[in-house]
């Protein structure tokens, strides 16, 4: 028992087909079904393999792709791991896409330049048409609504491991309001989180106050809700980025936590 595997580190230095059938078992077994990709050899019906690792013998962190097709443009799933320096398992990144629907490029300017999502610069056409759309920050395409099976495989991965919880960092306002649906609690940030919904809510909020209809991310009407809460906060209207909210999960518990009370999505 005292060779298996307890951390990122220790599964990045086992033999390459142990590590991809460990990190395989992240992936909801539903995706693969839909998309006709074996899970045993993680290739799709024309024989090409359609995992990527990238994290090689050494490195405490790994990134997991799966696309649909060998040359689809946007992967299926992705996954980006590490170890925090105690050695517990953090999610930095997790996304799923629906290679079918179509693309906003939220992602990259018109010359191709990088936006890392709308944080260092912004595609403003893009993102208005992803507002439209029915798309939340940093979307680029429609998901598959497959987190709920993502978390549940991902909670056997981490107790596989030998560990009780995991943490993530919500990189979105929606994003730590969807994990606090899934069980999550806050390491750090909830009371910034409580104080967010009180700015929307309260009728003397000065966030509610902002949603004035100056820009497309600003309607009044977003103050109910928390796809329109996090385009306003992706907009700028709390005049600070959204940044330092740190959550975890207890394997099989739920946290019972809540900072917007019955709001739609």
């Amino acid at each position: 028992m005292g060779d298996e595997p307890r951390s990122i580190a220790t599964l990045n230095n086992l033999p390459p087909a142990e590590k991809e059938r460990r990190y395989a078992e992240i992936i909801p077994p539903t995706l693969l079904q839909r998309f006709g990709i074996d899970p045993a050899s993680m290739a799709g019906r024309d024989g090409h393999k359609l995992l990527t690792l990238t994290g090689g013998s050494g490195s405490s962190s790994v990134e997991i792709e799966v696309r649909h097709a060998p040359d689809a443009l946007d992967p299926l799933f992705y996954c980006h791991l590490t170890d925090t320096i105690t050695r517990q398992i953090m999610v930095l990144l997790a996304i799923i896409n629906d290679p079918f629907s179509p693309r906003f490029d939220v992602d990259r300017l018109p010359d191709g330049t990088r936006t890392r999502f709308g944080t260092a610069q912004r595609n403003i056409p893009a993102e208005i048409a992803a507002l439209q759309a029915g798309l939340a920050p940093g979307q680029i395409r429609r998901g598959l609504r497959a987190l709920r099976e993502m978390l549940a495989t991902f909670e056997v991965f981490v107790d596989r491991l030998g560990h009780s919880m995991f943490f993530i960092e919500p990189l979105t306002y929606h994003n730590a309001i969807l994990f606090e649906r899934y069980g999550f609690a806050y390491q750090q940030g909830q009371r910034w989180m409580d104080s967010i919904h009180y700015r929307f809510s309260a009728p003397d909020g000065d966030l509610r106050a902002k949603l004035d209809g100056t820009t497309p991310f600003r309607q009044p009407e977003f103050a109910n809700s928390v796809r329109g809460r996090s385009w306003a906060i992706h907009d700028g209207i709390m005049g600070e980025p959204y940044t330092g909210v740190h959550m975890y999960k207890h394997v099989g518990k739920h946290a019972e936590i809540t900072t917007f009370p019955e709001g739609n999505w």
